[in-house]
């Protein structure tokens, strides 16, 4: 297929391209695009020595498939174009998650969305590695309830993010100075925001109803009951969180963890006895979702669970989703 990734020099622009390399996709040509700014410059790539360009919509008119790491509004903006001239889109913005006419799709959750789409949303990042966990439990279980509180690294906020986390760190811990910051509304170094997006007319952040929103849709449950609370934290990438869920049939955390063991994108990892459960720092760079501290949920009774995520929020949350939904279409 001729590949483009529109938004290459970003953090999930980056990893599309090394992923796409490691699952070995077939790509007979690979092409980068970005901004004026970065146009002209030779990056190395598992497909050879490639140079970004300039994106336009005459540019891109030629593809088989266009994997976009842009915002919302760029992606309004072209996305469309690049459909009308036959080219197939994987979105990882925002801009069309929630249309009835787009699929938003988790693979291992509904794949079968996808259909004849040529134009598909990549879900949240938190939302992705949600879900991944949910949906095995909601198949042997049913779900009646999700609570979840999510601890969401700097990566959430792309690669300015991440490098506001580390120069800020040096200001305290080398300059002895106070944190600042400018990509995040408070200083992350050493510090947690209960705060990731806008403030919506409910009180909760828009991100929070992201999680709400799409894992409705991802799940086919519109009525699911579910409140998210999401919390930046000074992380570097890995995504985690704590879920509570109310099943509708009785559940065990043995048996919760033998579906989990048995779910595709799931790694259980559950032996508190020996310090062992998902942390980021284990998590990172790893493409399943890392599941454990599973245990009854006592205010529930015997329909309660709760456990605890960990998912590298550039691979599942971002560009593994892309491609692996790429990987269903080249199959189809």
């Amino acid at each position: 297929m001729r590949v483009g990734i529109v938004g290459a020099t970003g953090a999930v622009g980056r990893e599309l391209v090394d992923v796409l390399g490691r699952r070995a996709f077939p790509v007979t040509s690979l092409r980068l695009f970005a901004s004026a700014r970065s146009a002209g410059t030779k990056t190395k790539t598992p497909f050879g020595e490639t140079e970004i360009e300039e994106f336009s919509d005459a540019a891109v008119r030629n593809l088989d498939l266009a994997l976009l790491a842009v915002s919302g509004d760029f992606a309004k903006a072209h996305a469309p174009k690049m459909v009308e001239a036959g080219v197939t889109v994987v979105d990882n913005s925002s801009a069309f998650r929630l249309q009835d006419n787009v699929p938003l799709v988790v693979p291992e959750v509904n794949a079968n969305a996808i259909g004849g789409a040529r134009l598909i949303a990549n879900p949240n990042c938190t939302t992705a590695i949600l879900v991944v966990a949910l949906e095995p439990l909601r198949q042997a279980f049913g779900l009646k309830r999700v609570i979840v509180s999510t601890y969401q690294a700097a990566s959430g906020a792309g690669a300015e993010g991440m490098a506001e986390l580390e120069r800020e760190s040096r200001r305290v811990l080398v300059e002895g100075m106070k944190p600042e910051a400018e990509v995040f509304r408070w200083p992350l170094a050493f510090n947690v925001i209960p705060q990731i997006d806008s403030f919506q007319p409910n009180g909760y952040t828009r991100e929070e109803m992201k999680v709400v929103w799409e894992s409705r849709k991802i799940m086919g449950l519109p009525d699911l009951p579910i409140s998210c609370t999401a919390v930046r934290i000074p992380t570097m990438r890995v995504h985690a969180e704590a879920v509570t869920i109310e099943t509708e049939r009785p559940v065990t955390p043995n048996e919760a963890r033998e579906v989990l063991r048995r779910a595709a994108g799931v790694k259980v990892v559950d032996d508190p006895e020996h310090g062992l459960y998902p942390m980021p720092i284990n998590a990172t760079g790893q493409d399943d979702v890392e599941a454990g501290r599973i245990r009854a949920n006592p205010v529930f009774g015997d329909r309660g669970l709760d456990l605890f995520l960990c998912g590298d929020q550039l691979l599942k949350g971002a560009a593994l989703n892309a491609v692996q939904i790429a990987e269903r279409l080249k199959a189809a």
